[in-house]
């Protein structure tokens, strides 16, 4: 069975994660409504997307 001969140190644990973390969300803020919402997806709050309404605006 293999077994490490000496203890992997922080650094090297680090190095090899460097590449693993969050990525940050596209969050755009609507022309028409003022509210924050994520790119390519529809206002809630008017139930709009790209001009058009899809759904009945909440109240």
């Amino acid at each position: 069975m293999a077994v490490p001969k000496r203890k992997t140190s922080s650094s090297r644990t680090g190095k090899r994660r460097s590449h693993i973390k969050f990525s940050v969300k596209n969050v755009v803020e609507d022309k028409k409504t003022g509210e924050y919402r994520l790119s390519h997806h529809m206002d809630l709050k008017s139930g709009t997307y790209k001009g058009r309404q899809i759904l009945d605006p909440k109240e």
